[in-house]
C-alpha cells in the first residue's frame, strides 16, 4: 500500500499506460510538427545545407582568394595579421643572418668595416629594418650599403614578395568588405505568403521591398518549390526543385523595385499547386525559395537576396493590405503596414477543382442546346425514314393526289 501511494510521485515516463501514451504525442503534435519544420533557405537568406564527408579539401586550396574572402571576420583579420607577421620575421632573420655571416655583428665599434646595413646590432634592429623595407617607410637610420651584393638580392626579393603579399591581402579585404551581401539586408520579403482569388483565378502571391533610397538595378525575381518526390519507377528524389512561374513569359518577373511590389504566381495546369487545396496544404510538407537578384546602384556588384516559406507561413484566403499612399506631391509606403495581410472570400477547394466548377456550371447551356437541335432533328428523321423505305411506285402515288389536289385548287379559284 506504503509503495501504491509513494509510486505516483516517482513514476517515470516509460511506465505511463498505454492510452496515455498514444494520447500525448496527439496533444504536443502541433507543437513539435512547428518545432521539427527543416527549411531548406532559412528566413535570412541563408542556405541550410552543411557538407560532411569532403575528401578532396585540396580543392579549397587552389581557389585560396575566395577561401579566405569566405572566412569569418574574426579569422579572416587573424590571417591577416599572420601573413604580414611571419614576412616581416622571416625576412628580419634573412637581413640577421646575412649580417651574421659576413661579420658585421662583430665590427659594430669599428669606424673602418663598411657593413651591408648600417646600424644593424642584432635581431630588433633586423626585425625592424624587415618592417621598414616592406613597407617602404625609410626612416633613413638604417640604409643598405653598396658593398654587399647579397643584401641587394635579398631588397629585391623582399620588395617583390612584400608588392604580392599586399596585394593579395588588401584584395582580400577590399572583396570583404565591399561584399554586397549586406545590400541584401535591406531587401525584404513578406512574413507570409498569401493565396486568393485575382481575376478570377487562384493566386499565390508574397510581398518585397527595397528600404534603401539608392535602387536595385536590373532587379527580377525566381521562386522555386521545394518537395521531395517519388517518381513512377520508385525513385525517391529528396528536396526536388520545380520552377514557379512569377511572369518569365511576361516579363513580370524583371522588377522595378522602387516601391513594395507584390510577386503574383498565377496557379494554372503548370503550376505545382495546381492540385494543392486548402486542406491539403496544411498537411503538406513544402517549402518555397524566392530569391531576388539585381546589381547594387552604387558599386555596380551583383546582389541577391533569398527567403523561404514553409506550409504554415503560406496563408490561404488572406491579401496584403496595401501600404502606399499618395501624399501631397509625392508617395508615401508605411512599411509598418508591409506584413499586414487581411482575410477575404477564397475557395478551399484547388484551382482543378475550381476549374472543373466552372466549367460544370457553363455545360447545361451547350447541353439543352444540343438537345433541342436533336429533338427537331428525329421527327424529320422519322419522316425520312418510311419515304426512303416505299419504292418509285409509292413516291408516284404520293405524288398523283398532291397534283390533282393543285388541278382541283386551281379551278376552283377560276371559277370565283
Amino acid at each position: 500500500m506504503e509503495q501504491d501511494v509513494e509510486s505516483p510521485a516517482i513514476i517515470k515516463k516509460p511506465k505511463l499506460p498505454k492510452q496515455v501514451r498514444e494520447d500525448l504525442p496527439k496533444q504536443l503534435s502541433e507543437k513539435e510538427i512547428s518545432k521539427r519544420v527543416q527549411r531548406y533557405v532559412r528566413k535570412d537568406g541563408k542556405c541550410n545545407v552543411h557538407h560532411g564527408n569532403v575528401r578532396e579539401t585540396y580543392r579549397y586550396l587552389t581557389d585560396i582568394f575566395t577561401t579566405l574572402v569566405d572566412l569569418k571576420w574574426g579569422l579572416n583579420l587573424f590571417i591577416f595579421v599572420l601573413v604580414y607577421t611571419v614576412t616581416w620575421l622571416f625576412f628580419g632573420f634573412m637581413w640577421w643572418l646575412i649580417a651574421y655571416l659576413r661579420g658585421d655583428l662583430e665590427h659594430l665599434e669599428d669606424n673602418q668595416w663598411t657593413p651591408c646595413v648600417n646600424n644593424l646590432n642584432g635581431f630588433v634592429s633586423a626585425f625592424l629594418f624587415s618592417i621598414e623595407t616592406e613597407t617602404t617607410i625609410g626612416y633613413g637610420y638604417r640604409v643598405i650599403t653598396d658593398k654587399c651584393p647579397e643584401g641587394i638580392l635579398l631588397l629585391l626579393i623582399q620588395s617583390v614578395l612584400g608588392s604580392i603579399v599586399n596585394a593579395f591581402m588588401v584584395g582580400c579585404m577590399f572583396v570583404k568588405i565591399s561584399q554586397p551581401k549586406k545590400r541584401a539586408e535591406t531587401l525584404v520579403f513578406s512574413t507570409n505568403a498569401v493565396i486568393s482569388m485575382r481575376d478570377g483565378r487562384l493566386c499565390l502571391m508574397f510581398r518585397v521591398g527595397d528600404l534603401r533610397n539608392s535602387h536595385i538595378v536590373e532587379a527580377s525575381i525566381r521562386a522555386k518549390l521545394i518537395k521531395s518526390k517519388q517518381t513512377k519507377e520508385g525513385e525517391f528524389i529528396p528536396l526536388n526543385q520545380t520552377d514557379i512561374n512569377v511572369g518569365y513569359n511576361t516579363g513580370d518577373d524583371r522588377l522595378f523595385l522602387v516601391s513594395p511590389l507584390i510577386i503574383c504566381h498565377e496557379i494554372n495546369q503548370s503550376s505545382p499547386f495546381w492540385d494543392i487545396s486548402q486542406a491539403h496544404l496544411s498537411r503538406d510538407d513544402l517549402e518555397i525559395v524566392v530569391i531576388l537578384e539585381g546589381m547594387v546602384e552604387a558599386t555596380g556588384m551583383t546582389c541577391q537576396a533569398r527567403s523561404s516559406y514553409v506550409s504554415r507561413e503560406i496563408k490561404w484566403g488572406y491579401r496584403f493590405t496595401p501600404v502606399l499612399t499618395l501624399e501631397d506631391g509625392f508617395y508615401e509606403v508605411d512599411y509598418n503596414s508591409f506584413h499586414d495581410i487581411y482575410e477575404t472570400n477564397t475557395p478551399a477547394c484547388s484551382a482543378k477543382e475550381l476549374a472543373d466548377m466552372t466549367n460544370r456550371s457553363r455545360l447545361p447551356l451547350t447541353w439543352s442546346l444540343a438537345s433541342r437541335l436533336s429533338q427537331q432533328g428525329l421527327p424529320e428523321a422519322e419522316r425520312q425514314g418510311p419515304e426512303t423505305k416505299s419504292g418509285p411506285a409509292n413516291q408516284g402515288k404520293d405524288r398523283q393526289p398532291e397534283r390533282n389536289g393543285d388541278v382541283a385548287n386551281v379551278e376552283s379559284e377560276s371559277k370565283v
